[in-house]
Parts: C-alpha cells; sequence; structure tokens
C-alpha cells in the first residue's frame, strides 16, 4: 500500500504523460477512461479485451490485443490498469493482474482529480478512485480496489484486494470489508462492522451487525439470501 496525497497518487507529471495499457474494454472501462482522461497523467496506448473485439475502438481508443499478447505489450508499455468490472466474481479480473504481474507490469494507482483522498490514508496498486469518492483520514484500501463515483470511505475503515466499492455506497469508520468483496451501490455499513472476504452486498442494504459467512446479502437490515462458495 501507499499512502500519498490525491496528486501524487494520480498523476507523475503534468507535462509527461506516462504510457498505460488497459485490460478490459466493457462499460467499466468507459468509466475508467473517463476518470483516466481527467488526471492528466496518462496516455492511455490501446486496449486488451476479447480476440474477437481486435480492431474495435472504446471511446476512441483502440483495442489491439488479448491476453496471449499480453508479455509483448506490457513490456513495451509497461503500465496497466485493469479495467474490466467486478462482473459477480472478482476471479477475471485477479486472473488479468496475476497474467499481468507475471509479465512483470507496474499497478499505478489512478486518482480522479474530482476525488478527496487524506494524506493520512492508504491506497494499494492498481486502485481506482473514481469521482467525487472520499477516503478519509486512517483508512487503508488494499490493492486493485474499485472505489467507484461517490463513494465514502470512512476514517479507520479497511478495504482489501479486489474489492469493489460501488457508487454512492458508505463505508463508515472503523469497519473491515474482507478482499474480494461487492458492496451495492447505496449500500451503507454501521461504524465497526467486519464484512466476511467475498461478501457481495446488494444496493441499497445496510450492514447492521457484522457478517461472518460470506454469501449474498440484501434489505435493511441486511439478510443472507445465498451462501458463497466454499
Amino acid at each position: 500500500m501507499v499512502g500519498r496525497s490525491p496528486g501524487e497518487h494520480s498523476q507523475r507529471s503534468a507535462s509527461v504523460k506516462q504510457p498505460l495499457l488497459l485490460l478490459g474494454g466493457g462499460g467499466h472501462c468507459k468509466s475508467c477512461i473517463d476518470v483516466i482522461e481527467a488526471t492528466g497523467a496518462w496516455e492511455i496506448v490501446c486496449i486488451v479485451d476479447l480476440p474477437e473485439r481486435k480492431g474495435e475502438t472504446v471511446l476512441g481508443y483502440p483495442i489491439l490485443g488479448s491476453d496471449t499478447d499480453l508479455p509483448k505489450l506490457v513490456a513495451q508499455y509497461k503500465n496497466v490498469h485493469i479495467t474490466l468490472g467486478h462482473i459477480g466474481t472478482p476471479k477475471h479480473r485477479k486472473k488479468l493482474a496475476e497474467l499481468a504481474e507475471q509479465a512483470g507490469a507496474n499497478f499505478p494507482v489512478i486518482v480522479s482529480p474530482l476525488a478527496r483522498v487524506s494524506r493520512h490514508a492508504e491506497v494499494g496498486a492498481g486502485t481506482i478512485v473514481m469521482h467525487q469518492v472520499i477516503v478519509n483520514a486512517s483508512a487503508r484500501v488494499g490493492s486493485n480496489v474499485i472505489l467507484n463515483n461517490k463513494a465514502l470511505v470512512e476514517h479507520d475503515a479497511v478495504v482489501g484486494d479486489f474489492a469493489h466499492i460501488s457508487t454512492g455506497a458508505i463505508v463508515n469508520g472503523g469497519v473491515t470489508v474482507g478482499a474480494e468483496c461487492l458492496i451495492g451501490s447505496g449500500a451503507v455499513t454501521r461504524q465497526g462492522t467486519k464484512i466476511a472476504v467475498g461478501t457481495t452486498l446488494g444496493a441499497g442494504s445496510i450492514v447492521a451487525q457484522d457478517i461472518e459467512v460470506p454469501g449474498i446479502y440484501v434489505g435493511v437490515p441486511a439478510r443472507l439470501q445465498a451462501k458463497g462458495e466454499s
């Protein structure tokens, strides 16, 4: 993890853009592109997606290869951001991260200039902090996390690797969100609660007590609807 100001997280130099390779060309990629462009720090060189999409573009950026092309592309451009969304499970994002890491990739932290990250917070490699997100003092955010638009991570909260805090979700003070969790849009976690690794919390749900059994939780208060994979 790193603990720096938003400016240090999101850009190297206002005058020299660094090349950046994107992994995943779907809807989440479009949102990431908007944030990346807003930083003014990165030159998006190309996107990696499914082989059959080679030659297409996403917001004007070309899809030039697939997973099998990663070693060559990483050797050329080095900096990588995973723009594949958290589609029910983070396993596809994790696989891409493993492939890129094996190829020697760097995973920069991307922070929107419209976000606020406390200089007393820590944010891990490969994480994106999108528009109007707040990460407060002494919060610790892991690697390859998605902090989606308008999410709030309060003081002393911990968010594990490959988690996704979705749009408008609130992770209150002292909350621990386990690795690979999906906290749905507008969901709220009560101060000090702990959420088990791999849990999915439905949109608008409220966590009033610790979630110890991974699974899908929905409602007010959030209740288990289906157990997670063993």
